[in-house]
């Protein structure tokens, strides 16, 4: 397949997970406990309407949910591409080596000393919220570099495996932490962690926004070093690529989204593992086609598996990281049976 075939089948497959995406957004913010026709939601939109439930509705509670969904799912389907384009390993994704889990723990222990921070949304306590995440992710890096070294090297099968011992004692940290709050603070951390955006709110956006208009397009912008990173380290090292420099940027910019996204939503584990599976076969194995349309089955699938939470399970409501979860677990084991 020649290079504008492969331009051709990007953009048709990045225009199809667009349309297919709007039309969950659709579906999500016209159906719920409180049904609005597409009309109603297009007035309120324009000000046209004046009722105020649709407005307090729309704007307040599904649009900001919306909204949430559409960016994690984004920052981690591109996330998941770049740690599995590094690691060269495809059954690498931010639960995997740790990041979500190190994030998890930090924003845990601020909740643990600044109570209010569950209780309210307020527009501090989210961005302290990100910014307590960002480091838990930049720890879990450092350690992740630290004891994945050989020869003076970050080696990528490593990787894999110091990131399973950091995710087991980073959650175990979390489980003792939770364990230690009161009760009430202990549910909502629990529903926190399980990978729910059903409180989300206009403040985590603006949390989580200037995370996505930084990091994403660096990584974008590098997508070509991904490509030159699947070949051997002598080929690398051959054509002038400084391995550790690159690995250390894709590595950093990654880890930030991921970080941020666990600020505002939780774990919601598997969108980085299966999200760049879907997306090389769609369009092909060159990182600079698969990385942005990773993002949109990313977006696609947190959109998707929030907007089935909130309707089949009504009146209750199974956070989007659990409905994933449902779906992710089958797929990661076929994915070993058919690595094996």
């Amino acid at each position: 397949m020649n290079k504008r075939n492969y331009r051709s089948r990007f953009t048709l497959t990045f225009v199809l997970s667009a349309c297919l995406a709007i039309f969950v957004m659709y579906l999500s913010v016209t159906n719920g406990t409180f049904d609005i026709t597409a009309l109603e939601v297009i007035r309120t939109l324009l000000g046209l309407d004046s009722a105020s439930d649709h407005t307090l509705v729309i704007f307040e509670f599904r649009l900001p949910r919306i909204l949430i969904g559409a960016m994690v799912g984004f920052a981690l389907g591109i996330a998941g591409t770049v740690l599995q384009g590094l690691t060269r390993n495809p059954l690498a994704d931010p639960g995997i080596l740790g990041i979500h889990a190190a994030a998890g723990l930090s924003i845990v222990i601020y909740m643990f000393v600044v109570k209010e921070a569950i209780k309210s949304a307020g527009w501090l306590s989210v961005l302290n919220m990100t910014f307590f995440g960002w480091i838990g992710g930049v720890a879990a890096t450092a350690f992740l570099i630290l004891f994945s070294r050989q020869q003076g090297r970050v080696n990528p099968r490593m990787l894999i495996l110091v990131g399973i011992a950091l995710n087991s004692g980073f959650s175990a940290l979390t489980l003792y932490i939770s364990l230690k709050m009161n009760p009430q603070d202990f549910e909502m951390a629990t529903v926190w962690m399980s990978g729910s955006i059903y409180s989300a709110s206009w403040a985590q956006i603006t949390a989580i926004l200037p995370w996505i208009i930084c990091f994403v397009p660096i990584l974008i912008w590098r997508s070509s070093i991904l490509n030159v990173l699947q070949l051997d380290e002598i080929s690398t090292m051959g054509i002038g690529v400084n391995l550790e420099r690159e690995r250390r940027i894709l590595l950093i910019c990654s880890v930030a989204l991921v970080s941020a996204s666990v600020a505002v939503s939780g774990s919601i584990g598997f969108v980085g593992l299966i999200a760049p599976h879907i997306a090389r076969r769609l369009v092909s194995i060159h990182h600079q086609y698969s990385l942005p349309i990773s993002g949109m089955i990313g977006m696609l699938m947190v959109l998707t598996g929030d907007f089935i939470g909130k309707t089949i399970f009504s009146p209750a409501e199974l956070p989007a990281g659990i409905v994933i979860a449902i779906i992710g677990v089958p797929y990661f084991v076929y994915l070993l049976a058919r690595s094996r």
